[in-house]
Order: C-alpha cells, then structure tokens, then sequence
C-alpha cells in the first residue's frame, strides 16, 4: 500500500481545547507510558468504510461511548470522534472496502488527559471467508452468561483494548487446523467470536444472543437483522446454546471489516452454508452508504 492508504487522525487537547491534527503513520506518536500499551486501558472501535461512507457510525459511536461509561473514561466527544472518522473515510474514498479504527486510552498514569487517534486503511480481500466459508471451535470463555450482573468490574461486553485473550483464542483455533473461534459461556450460552457475532438461521428466522449475557451489540448483526425482510426473514435476540448450532440451517460470524463469514464446520463437523443467502448478505453490507 502507499503511505496515502495509512493513515492516522490524533485527537488532543482537554476540553474546548479538543481538535482534531493529521499525523503521519510512520512517525512515533504514542508515549511509553500510556496506559493504553501499558495496561491495555482503553477502548476502541473498528467502522467500516464502503466507498468513502462511514457504515453504522451512529452505532458505533454509541457503543464507544458505553465503552467508555463501564471504564468509567471521559465521555467521548461524539462530534470530534464523527469528524476523524469522516475525515479518514473521504481520504479513503477512492477505495470500495476500507475501516477506521477509533482509539481512547486512560493517558498517561496520573495524567487527567486521555489519549486519542483515529487510524485507517484499506481493508484485505476476504474472498476466500465470505464465498468457501471459516471453520470454527468452540471455546470456554470462563465466565458465567450472568457475570454482566454479578461482576460487572469483569467489563464483560465492553469493547476494550485488552486483547490479549481474544488473540489467544485465535491462535489456539488455529492449532487445532480452525480458522476462528466462538465463545461458550461456562454455564453454556452461546457468546461471540472475539471479533465478530454470531448469527445463525433456523427455518425463516434468523437469530443472535443477546447482549445482556457479556458481550457486544452486533453493529453488523444489526444492520443486517434490519434488513431481514427483503429476503423474506424473521429476526429474534434470544439466549442460544451449542445444540442451536448443530440444528441450525446455516451459521454466521458477522463483523465490521470481514462482514458475514459462513461457517462451514464447528468443531470438525461439517455445516450447511447457505450460498445465497450469504451472497445477498455481504452485497447488502459492501453497498451500505450510512
């Protein structure tokens, strides 16, 4: 890629002092003791960009900012943090498929002053995922579906930058010859991949978990949940467990860059993918415009 197609917005200053500066990607920007690198201490976002258009900015902001609330992080300025985006999107317009990612630390320890940036590129080719499907196994994310409830200082469902499990997980898929992962909570509710949701079909009617067992509202799945009727479906949130995968008609990992990945085997036993569908879906999320 040329330096154009990497590209990167700081976003500084404490209160009306708050603007936006383009940096140059190449050269150093973050500190040595910034607890984001530190500590993981932060939050962050990944959006979509289809020919210049933000996609689900609205709801991506939202689910920043309730990131923020549960890290008990400063309110993020939802017009500065649009304007980055929009800023990095018409830089990249001249590409069908590219993401954002939007970045919020705690600072520097024992500094009041949080840390921004907003960075972007151009997205890879996910050919091979959204037409011959992903493999996946189960894992055990070692939490009860309650724990939102019983432990909410677990920041379960909070889109933070500790990261370090989700990758894990992934490497450990691999190992066992997978592509990726989806979540089971320890008293067996179906979760999420560690980057995308899960959506599956039974019948007419397709279907995800819900956000209250830990973790993220599907921006994706939403958009796509709202488009349902065009191809003649119903939509349900409601609790799901491994066996809901094994009788389901077709199943998912949706995400924000990848868009809908069918999956093809779970845990080595092969799944149904339905090509039409899945064809119709990613046609659907590289078209949307807002």
């Amino acid at each position: 890629m040329t330096a154009a197609e990497h590209l990167l917005v700081v976003v500084t200053g404490p209160g009306e002092a708050r603007s936006l500066i383009e940096a140059e990607v190449a050269h150093p920007q973050l500190s040595v003791l910034d607890v984001g690198v530190t500590r993981g201490d932060g939050i962050f976002e990944t959006i979509s960009i289809g020919a210049g258009h933000p996609q689900a900015l609205d709801a991506h902001l939202d689910r920043f900012a309730r990131s923020a609330r549960m890290l008990d992080l400063p309110e993020p300025d939802r017009d500065l943090w649009r304007d980055a985006v929009q800023t990095l999107a018409a830089r990249l317009s001249e590409h069908e498929e590219a993401w954002v990612k939007t970045v919020l630390t705690r600072g520097i320890e024992g500094q009041p002053v949080p840390t921004g940036w907003a960075y972007g590129t151009v997205s890879p080719a996910f050919r091979r995922e959204r037409t011959e499907g992903i493999d996946v196994v189960l894992l055990d994310r070692g939490l009860r579906s309650d724990a939102p409830a019983t432990s909410p200082w677990l920041l379960a469902g909070a889109k933070t930058l500790s990261y370090a499990v989700n990758r894990a997980a992934v490497r450990e898929a691999q190992r066992r010859g997978a592509d990726d992962v989806i979540f089971v909570s320890s008293d067996g509710q179906l979760l999420e991949g560690p980057t995308s949701t899960v959506v599956l079909r039974r019948g007419d009617v397709l279907s995800t978990p819900p956000d209250d067992v830990g973790i993220l509202p599907g921006t994706t799945q939403a958009d796509l949940f709202a488009a349902a009727d065009q191809w003649g479906l119903r939509t349900t949130i409601e609790p799901l467990t491994p066996d809901d995968l094994g009788d389901a008609d077709a199943v998912w990992l949706v995400s924000s860059v990848r868009h809908a990945a069918p999956v093809r085997s779970v845990d080595g036993a092969a799944r149904p993918v339905d090509t039409p569908l899945t064809a119709a879906m990613n046609g659907f999320l590289r078209a949307r415009r807002s």
